[in-house]
C-alpha cells in the first residue's frame, strides 16, 4: 500500500542528518505557532494563500527565496567545512551525505531560490513599470507559484522521509540511472525539478504575453524601462529553455521507473543525449537568473545616478543579443565529452563572443554613472560590488572558452570557483540589491541602511574569501566535490574559503537582522509618496504599498523615463475629474490545492504509491475543470470605492516631507542630469 515507503526512510542512519530533519520539522512548526499565535491564520489564508494579486504572488515568491536561500547555504557552509578538516582524515560528514548536500546546495540554489527570486521581482514590478493593472494571465501566475512551492516542499521533505540525490545538481546518467543509484535521492530531484520547471514554463508565457499586451497607452517597446526589457528576453528564454530540462527529467524518469532505454548504454540509449538537453536548457538557465540582475542594476544605476541610462538603445540591443547567443554556447559545458575540434572551435568561439555584449552593458553603466550624483545606498553598493566582481569571473569564463584550457580545468575547483563568480554576484547580489530599492514599494516604509551596508561588506569581503582560493586550488588541480584529500598544500587555501563562507553566513544574518529592525522602526521610515528614491520609471508612480488595481487611471506615456518625464511636465500627481469601476480576479483556492496535489502526486511517485499518485492526479484534473467551468472569476471595484482609496493616498502626498533623493527644491523630479540616449 505504500511502496517503497517503510520505517528505513526516516534519518536515524546519522545523526547529522537526523539533526536536519528534526531542524526542518521544528521550523515548519514554528511558522504554524506563530501564525496560530499571532490569530492570523484568516489573513494568511484568506488575503495571501488565495490572493491573485500579481503583487503579493511577487512577495510569497521573494520570501520562498529567502528561505531556501538560508536552507542552501547551511549546505554550502556544511561542504566548506568537511573540507577544511578533512585533511587525511574523514571529517565529520560521512561520503555519501556528502553528495546529498552538495546536489541539494546546488538544486536549490538554482531552482528553489534564484528562479523564485527572480519570478517573486518580475511579478511585483513589471506590471507596474509597464503601467499595467494585472499580469496577463493572474490564475496561471498563482499556479506557477504554488507548483514552485511543491517542488521546493519535495526537495525539503528529502531531508525528513528518505535521502536526496548524490548524483549533483545536473543528475548526469550513468550515476543517476536505477542500476547505479536506485534508492528515492534521484527521484526526489526529478520530480521536484520537473514540477518546478513547469511553473517556470508558465510564468515565461505570462510575462512574455504580459509585456505584449498589457502595456499603458504610449508605452512603445523602446520606451520600456530596461528592467522591463530584460524580462522580456528572459521570459522568451524560459518558454524555450524549460522544456528541454522538462524532456530530458521526463525521459530520465521513465529510465528510472518504468525500465526504459533512452540514457543508457544498453538497448539503444546513449547518455550524451541527456547531457545535451540538460545544457540546452542550463546555459540559457544562466541567462534566465542574469539578465533580470542586469535589469535592476540598470535601474539602480540610473537611480543613483539620478541621469537617465547612457546608451540606452545599446542596452536593449545587447540584451536581445545575450538571448539570441545563450542558444549557442551550451557545449561549452562538456567540451571534453569528445566531439571534433570544428564543434569545440564554433563552441569556443561563441562563448566568446557572448562576453562582447555583456560588455556593452558594463561600459555603459559606468558611463551611466560618470558625472552623476552618486548616492551611495545599499543598492547602489551591491552594484558597485558586482561591476568590480563579476568582471574577473567573465576574464575567468573567456580562458575557460579556450577547449585545451577547459580540457585542463574540467571538474576542478577552478570551475566551480568561475561559476559563483557570476551567479553570486552576477544575480544574487543583483536580487539584493532589487529587494532593498523596491521593498518601500511593496511595504511602504524603507529596510534599514546600516544594517544593509553590514551584509553587503560581508557578502563581499566573504565572496572574495570563500572563491577565491579556489582559483588556485584549481589551477593546482583539485578536483570538485571531494570529500576528503591527502595533499597537505591543499588545506591552507580550504581554511581561507570555510572562513570566507561563513563572513557570507554574517552576511545573511545581517539580512535577517535588518528585516527586524526596520519592521520595529518602520514608523520613521515611513514612505508617504510612493517614491522614496526620486525614481524615474512608472511604478514609483504608485502608492507604497500599490493598490490592489495599481493604477487608478492608466498613464499615459510619453518618454523614456515615464515617471520622470511626468514629473518634468508637472502632471505626476493630478487627479482625474472622475474614476471608473475596476475589474479584479477574485480570490481563490485552487492554485493552492493545484499546488498542494502536485506535491502529493511527486511524493507519491517517489515512493511508487501508485493509488496516491492517481488520486492527486485526479483532484488536479476536478480542479481544471472546476476552474473552466467558472464564469465569475472577476469582482467590480466601484468607482466610488476606488475614489475613496485615491483620496486616501493624496492627503498622505500632501502631507508627506521633502524627498531626501531631491538635491533641488524647486522641482519634484530632482535635478536635470541627463547621460546620453
Amino acid at each position: 500500500m505504500f511502496g517503497r515507503l517503510t520505517i528505513d526512510a526516516f534519518p536515524f542512519y546519522s545523526a547529522i542528518a537526523a539533526s536536519g530533519a528534526a531542524i526542518t520539522v521544528l521550523g515548519a512548526l514554528s511558522v504554524i505557532a506563530l501564525i496560530t499565535y499571532l490569530r492570523a491564520w484568516r489573513v494568511v489564508l484568506f488575503d495571501w494563500v488565495s490572493s491573485l494579486d500579481h503583487k503579493k504572488i511577487g512577495i510569497m515568491y521573494v520570501m520562498l527565496a529567502l528561505v531556501m536561500l538560508m536552507r542552501g547555504f547551511i549546505d554550502a557552509a556544511m561542504m566548506r567545512s568537511q573540507q577544511a578538516i578533512a585533511l587525511g582524515n574523514e571529517g565529520y560528514l560521512p561520503a555519501d551525505h556528502f553528495d546529498q548536500i552538495f546536489t541539494s546546495h546546488g538544486t536549490i540554489m538554482i531552482f528553489f531560490m534564484a528562479m523564485p527570486f527572480l519570478s517573486g521581482l518580475i511579478n511585483h514590478i513589471m506590471p507596474q513599470q509597464i503601467g499595467a493593472r494585472d499580469v496577463a494571465f493572474p490564475f496561471m501566475n498563482a499556479v506557477s507559484l504554488w507548483l514552485t512551492a511543491a517542488g521546493a516542499g519535495l526537495v525539503l521533505i528529502s531531508l525528513v522521509i528518505g535521502k536526496f540525490s548524490t548524483a549533483g545538481w545536473s543528475g548526469y546518467p550513468p550515476y543517476s540511472g536505477a542500476e547505479y543509484n536506485p534508492g528515492v535521492g534521484v527521484d526526489y530531484w526529478l520530480w521536484a525539478v520537473l514540477i518546478a520547471g513547469v511553473g517556470s514554463t508558465m510564468s515565461g508565457i505570462n510575462f512574455l504575453v504580459t509585456i505584449l499586451k498589457c502595456r499603458a497607452p504610449g508605452m512603445h517597446l523602446f520606451r520600456m524601462p530596461l528592467f522591463t526589457w530584460t524580462v522580456f528576453v528572459t521570459s522568451i528564454l524560459m518558454i524555450f529553455a524549460f522544456p528541454a530540462l522538462t524532456v530530458a527529467c521526463g525521459l530520465l524518469a521513465l529510465d528510472r521507473t518504468f525500465g526504459m532505454h533512452f540514457f543508457t548504454n544498453a538497448m539503444g540509449g546513449n547518455m550524451m543525449h541527456y547531457v545535451n538537453l540538460f545544457w540546452l536548457w542550463g546555459h540559457p538557465e544562466v541567462y534566465i537568473l542574469i539578465l533580470p540582475a542586469f535589469g535592476v542594476f540598470s535601474e539602480v544605476v540610473a537611480t543613483f545616478s539620478q541621469k537617465r541610462l547612457f546608451g540606452y538603445i545599446s542596452l536593449v540591443l545587447a540584451t536581445m543579443a545575450i538571448g539570441i547567443l545563450s542558444f549557442t554556447v551550451w557545449l561549452h559545458h562538456f567540451f571534453t565529452m569528445g566531439s571534433s575540434a570544428d564543434v569545440n572551435s564554433f563552441f569556443g568561439i561563441m562563448t566568446t563572443i557572448i562576453a562582447v555584449p555583456t560588455g556593452v552593458k558594463v561600459f555603459d553603466w559606468l558611463l551611466t554613472m560618470y558625472r552623476g550624483r552618486l548616492i551611495f545606498k545599499p543598492p547602489m553598493l551591491y552594484t558597485i560590488g558586482f561591476l568590480v566582481t563579476f568582471v574577473i569571473g567573465g576574464l575567468s569564463g573567456v580562458l575557460l572558452a579556450l577547449p585545451p584550457v577547459d580540457y585542463v580545468m574540467h571538474n576542478t575547483t577552478f570551475l566551480v570557483a568561475h561559476f559563483h563568480n557570476m551567479i553570486i554576484p552576477g544575480v544574487l547580489f543583483g536580487y539584493l540589491a532589487g529587494y532593498m530599492f523596491w521593498f518601500p514599494k511593496a511595504f511602504g516604509f524603507k529596510l534599514n541602511e546600516t544594517w544593509g551596508t553590514r551584509s553587503f561588506w560581508c557578502w563581499i569581503v566573504g565572496f572574495y574569501l570563500a572563491f577565491m582560493p579556489l582559483y588556485v586550488l584549481g589551477l593546482k588541480g583539485m578536483p570538485r566535490r571531494m570529500e576528503h584529500y591527502d595533499i597537505a598544500a591543499w588545506q591552507p587555501h580550504l581554511i581561507v574559503a570555510a572562513i570566507g563562507a561563513f563572513i557570507i553566513l554574517l552576511g545573511i544574518i545581517c539580512l535577517g537582522i535588518q528585516l527586524a529592525v526596520s519592521i520595529r522602526d518602520r514608523e520613521q521610515t515611513r514612505d508617504l509618496t510612493g517614491d522614496p528614491w526620486n525614481g524615474r520609471s512608472l511604478e514609483w508612480a504608485t502608492s507604497s504599498p500599490p493598490a490592489p488595481y495599481n493604477f487608478a487611471i492608466l498613464p499615459n506615456v510619453q518618454s523614456i523615463d515615464a515617471f520622470w518625464d511626468m514629473k518634468h511636465r508637472g502632471v505626476a500627481y493630478q487627479q482625474p475629474d472622475r474614476y471608473v469601476d475596476i475589474a479584479l480576479p477574485k480570490n481563490t483556492f485552487i492554485p493552492a490545492f493545484i499546488g498542494g496535489a502536485a506535491f502529493v502526486f511527486g511524493f507519491a511517485v517517489v515512493w511508487y504509491i501508485w493509488w496516491l499518485a492517481v488520486l492527486a492526479l485526479v483532484g488536479i484534473t476536478l480542479a481544471i475543470i472546476i476552474r473552466a467551468s467558472d464564469d465569475e472569476t472577476e469582482f467590480v471595484l466601484p468607482a466610488r470605492e476606488v475614489q475613496t482609496i485615491e483620496d486616501a493616498r493624496f492627503a498622505k502626498l500632501a502631507k508627506a516631507p521633502r524627498n531626501e533623493m531631491v538635491d533641488d527644491p524647486g522641482f519634484a523630479g530632482g535635478s536635470v542630469l541627463e547621460g546620453s540616449t
